[in-house]
């Protein structure tokens, strides 16, 4: 789907322009997400004793569907989001790392020096894997992005590209089903993708 590949990629650049970054160096074909275990070491009568800090394990009442094809869409929900959650999370690292760029720039030139970069960046990268989503996965990574960063895709973009043109990319999403004001509801409509996208992160499906 060319349409919301489009629009996906402009989010992608608006989020990492607007944080005025520095180079975009993770390759996001290599991106997944993987559950964390913790190995530390704690003080306990004057011994020293390792321990290990386990993933939170989610457990929820068993989904029962009324035919084949409420199961077939929840099993493509999952397979959605194990394809768009690794880049809604790597979206959250180029904020959070640029922003810590930002704060040594000089002075505006170089800052518009290094948003000239990163959105080469970000095309390079990202424009193959955005070719390749499909129309529910555009539409769902908007979402995650919201998820992951606190902020919708509609107000990531008009920081960076300004009320105009903002307006013109959510009037294109729109025409195609999408919409870039359209935020992550955890427990509300958005409360299935919320318990997949949980047991993802854990490693649980």
């Amino acid at each position: 789907m060319k349409h919301i590949a489009a629009i996906s990629l402009m989010l992608l650049i608006a989020i990492g322009s607007s944080a005025q970054s520095a180079d975009v160096t993770a390759a996001a074909d290599e991106l997944t997400v993987v559950p964390m275990l913790k190995v530390g070491r704690t003080a306990y009568k004057g011994d020293s004793i390792q321990y290990m800090e386990m993933p939170v394990a989610y457990v929820y009442p068993q989904l029962t569907f009324k035919n084949k094809r409420q199961a077939a869409t929840y099993m493509r929900l999952v397979r959605n989001v194990k394809t768009v959650l690794p880049i809604a999370k790597q979206v959250r690292m180029i904020l959070i790392e640029t922003a810590e760029v930002l704060e040594t720039l000089p002075n505006k030139k170089a800052k518009d020096e290094h948003m000239k970069r990163v959105e080469a960046d970000i095309v390079k990268t990202y424009k193959p894997r955005m070719k390749k989503l499909t129309y529910s996965q555009g539409k769902l990574l908007i979402k995650l992005v919201d998820r992951e960063c606190n902020s919708t895709a509609f107000e990531a973009m008009q920081a960076f590209l300004g009320p105009v043109k903002t307006g013109v990319w959510q009037a294109f999403a729109w025409m195609f089903g999408a919409s870039l004001k359209k935020g992550y509801d955890a427990e509300g409509t958005d409360r299935l993708t919320e318990r997949v996208v949980l047991m993802v992160e854990a490693g649980q499906i």
